[in-house]
């Protein structure tokens, strides 16, 4: 039984959807993470919400000295603020029908501590001991974390008026970090899309991230990660400088919204299986570690080891499959995310995007290359940001004005990097491309690559701006939305009790849905991603990636060895399915033997 309200929480979406999701859901003990990248949206959202609560905004410019942290602290201050605020007004509340106090346990989970309590309050007559337990379920009250994430890639180097690199500390990731070890939020940040060196080191500079006098840590650290081995070299790398890992947040590799960082063929279910198996020796390494390096810089040792909770996300779409993966693999908790854009007391998704979401079909969501970063990256294709790129490219202006540059990396044409959404650096590259004197065909793919890439810095942005009647600015509207292809499954516009009720399964959001095991989608992704690969290598052989896609398909096929171990159902229909698609996918992947065995010769020939 937990002593926490909530077993799951909502990661980050995009760089807006849940720009203010713990003003909407942290009151209810539901935990959720802001991005912190994008600090002139943080600004305008200070802005707005401050107005809203009847409180004084002072504005921080762009000119002022170190302008993207102090926006960064001020937001994050703004929003802790008001979320106590909002927990102490349900504190203060009657626990009758219709008070928010009331929404807090009925949204609980039905295995939480203080869910069973009020169950059992709402059963006691009137008398003492119903006071005492109404006092106690009111002091029980705990509001949701505001956590943060910095998605360690964009990590820019920035430049002064006179076109000057700043150091280091004022890149984007750097003074992210800054900005919120300067709040005074209690809670962690989410570092997500593998290991950034200087940005880790960086959290030696702030206290907050050690423990203090009483063995309490003011700021922790969650790892965002595709599997075990990942976890184990960034957690030595930071337990070495006596940076305590709170959390290590496991993602599906392709299974999950945003970018898309495919493993080498490891699937989650294995995944978790090691972690299972490992999670007590590992943890035992980095307090080790981190006793050390605490004892060298001298500071407080706790006197009992810190736990490091484990959680899983991406493509869960059933209770079943929820409690599943906490029962099986002993997960502390799941994240909910891309279902939670189906609802409006949770997320900032403006009224047209929320329409085509709720009535989109299983063709509008695809994994795209649209992303600058050259990462894969989910898509939706009615989005009006894809509307406006093919627009754009059919009046001859590709690529977006690029105002904000957070994602301005290339520097194949400038001294000064650029983005490869950007106008300028379309037009440099497809001149180029004209001097080539490729083929048509060869071209045209080529010119198609180029085009596809998207102003993300804009457009995960807009949505939030819009609902809330805030300019974007440079009349930039075009709503840009990146879900995972599990929301294919869930149709329509949900109450947040409604998706907390699926969650825990008090309610079923997806009544006569043929889905599958979320497992078993999940293998069909890097089914098709591995055929995508191998086309690739057929295109260009290249003997290394003929080696990683041999390992890729062996991994595959040990994932549905572990698989057919696995009892995922008391249905014995559902039973049925899941072992009849492990069985489909396993032929098609062992008929690509003797195209990959072509292949590998044919590597090996261009090799000699």
């Amino acid at each position: 039984m937990s002593d926490f309200p909530h077993t799951f929480h909502i990661p980050v979406m995009g760089l807006g959807y849940t720009i203010d999701t713990p003003l909407k859901v942290a009151r209810f003990g539901i935990s959720s993470v802001v991005s912190i990248i994008e600090d002139h949206l943080l600004e305008k959202m200070r802005k707005f919400h401050a107005n809203k609560a009847g409180l004084q905004f002072v504005p921080i410019p762009v000119t002022q000295a170190d302008s993207r942290a102090k926006r960064i602290t001020a937001y994050l201050d703004l929003l802790n603020t008001l979320v106590m605020k909002q927990v102490e007004q349900i504190k203060s509340e009657s626990l009758t029908a219709g008070n928010e106090i009331v929404k807090y346990f009925q949204l609980s989970a039905p295995f939480s501590k203080w869910k069973e309590k009020y169950d059992a309050f709402l059963k006691m007559k009137s008398g003492t001991a119903r006071e005492d337990l109404e006092k106690q379920l009111r002091d029980s009250i705990l509001p949701g974390a505001l956590d943060v994430n910095i998605m360690t890639k964009c990590d820019r180097t920035n430049y002064d008026e006179n076109g000057e690199a700043l150091s280091a500390e004022y890149s984007d990731a750097m003074a992210a970090l800054r900005g919120f070890a300067l709040s005074t939020c209690n809670s962690s940040v989410v570092f997500s899309a593998g290991m950034n060196p200087r940005l880790y080191a960086y959290c030696e500079q702030f206290n907050d991230f050690f423990p203090d006098s009483k063995g309490k840590l003011k700021k922790k650290i969650i790892l965002k990660v595709s599997d075990f081995r990942s976890a184990s070299i960034q957690g030595k790398f930071l337990a070495k400088k006596g940076l305590w890992i709170s959390e290590f947040r496991i993602e599906s590799g392709l299974n999950c919204g945003g970018h898309a960082f495919a493993t080498d063929g490891l699937l989650m279910g294995p995944i978790l299986q090691e972690f299972k198996e490992k999670k007590t020796a590992l943890t035992e390494e980095l307090w080790s570690m981190c006793s050390t390096a605490w004892t060298t810089k001298e500071k407080p040792i706790p006197q009992s080891i810190f736990p490091i909770r484990v959680t899983v996300q991406g493509g869960i779409g059933t209770a079943a499959e929820d409690r599943f993966l906490i029962e099986q693999f002993g997960v502390d908790g799941t994240g909910w995310g891309s279902p939670f854009l189906l609802v409006p007391e949770a997320t900032s998704v403006d009224d047209t995007t929320l329409r085509q979401l709720s009535d989109a079909q299983e063709e509008d969501y695809y994994l795209s290359e649209a992303s600058p970063l050259g990462v894969p990256i989910h898509n939706f294709r009615p989005s009006s940001s894809q509307l406006q790129r093919m627009d754009r490219i059919a009046k001859n202006r590709s690529g977006s004005p690029c105002y904000k540059k957070f994602l301005a990396f290339n520097t194949e044409f400038t001294a000064e990097p650029i983005c490869t959404a950007s106008r300028q650096y379309q037009h440099l590259k497809i001149e180029d491309l004209k001097k080539q004197q490729l083929s048509e065909e060869k071209f045209k793919k080529a010119e198609a690559r180029i085009l596809e890439k998207e102003c993300l810095c804009e457009g995960l942005t807009a949505s939030a701006l819009i609902m809330n009647h805030v300019d974007p600015g440079h009349d930039l509207n075009a709503v840009a939305i990146c879900p995972g292809p599990n929301l294919k499954f869930f149709h329509g516009v949900f109450s947040l009790q409604e998706m907390v009720d699926h969650i825990y399964g008090r309610n079923d959001i997806l009544k006569n849905q043929n889905r599958p095991h979320m497992f078993i989608n999940e293998l069909k992704l890097y089914q098709d991603h591995l055929k995508k690969e191998v086309v690739k290598l057929s295109e260009n052989p290249d003997i290394k990636q003929s080696a990683r896609l041999n390992q890729f398909r062996s991994n595959l096929l040990d994932g549905i060895a572990f698989y057919r171990t696995l009892s995922i159902s008391k249905n014995e229909t559902e039973s049925f399915h899941y072992r009849q698609s492990l069985q489909d996918v396993e032929t098609d992947i062992l008929n690509l033997e003797i195209q990959m065995t072509q292949l590998n010769e044919g590597v090996q020939f261009v090799k000699h």
